[in-house]
């Protein structure tokens, strides 16, 4: 039985055509894929990539909420994000880079504290935190 406190849903499904994955979020259609060279039709961004995107997105969502409660004068937000394998890092540790840019009439002070806010979106909170993943029969 499912707790009742489900903070976010998405459904995926799979017809036989290759690794493309029909995906339902709130109503939302999307598709997820596999790049060519991976065996896939490249038909969407793969699962990792919807990773980053969860993460840059809300990173953005987040600061532009505070930066609109402040007045500042924010103009464009812009969040890259990377996802290394920790198999390529010493730690081994896979670890998101996240490479933040801002335009508009901002302080260094403010930068300063925007940078500090990028780090508390609860995407960020969520993927610092161990998770346990729990797999069921429907």
């Amino acid at each position: 039985m499912l707790p009742t406190n489900i903070i976010a849903t998405a459904e995926a499904e799979n017809n036989g055509e290759l690794y493309t994955i029909n995906l339902n979020v709130n109503g939302h259609s999307l598709i997820a894929d596999e790049l060519t060279e991976k065996g896939g039709l490249d038909l969407g961004p793969a699962p990792g990539d919807y990773i980053c995107m969860s993460l840059a997105s809300c990173t953005v969502i987040t600061l532009r909420m505070y930066a609109n409660r402040k007045g500042w004068n924010l103009q464009k937000i812009h969040a890259k994000v990377n996802l290394v394998s920790g198999k390529a890092l010493p730690s081994g540790n896979n670890t998101f880079y996240v490479e933040l840019s801002f335009s508009g009439d901002l302080t260094d002070e403010q930068r300063r504290r925007l940078m500090e806010i990028a780090d508390v979106c609860p995407v960020h909170k969520l993927l610092k935190k161990p998770n346990d993943i729990i797999t069921m029969l429907a």
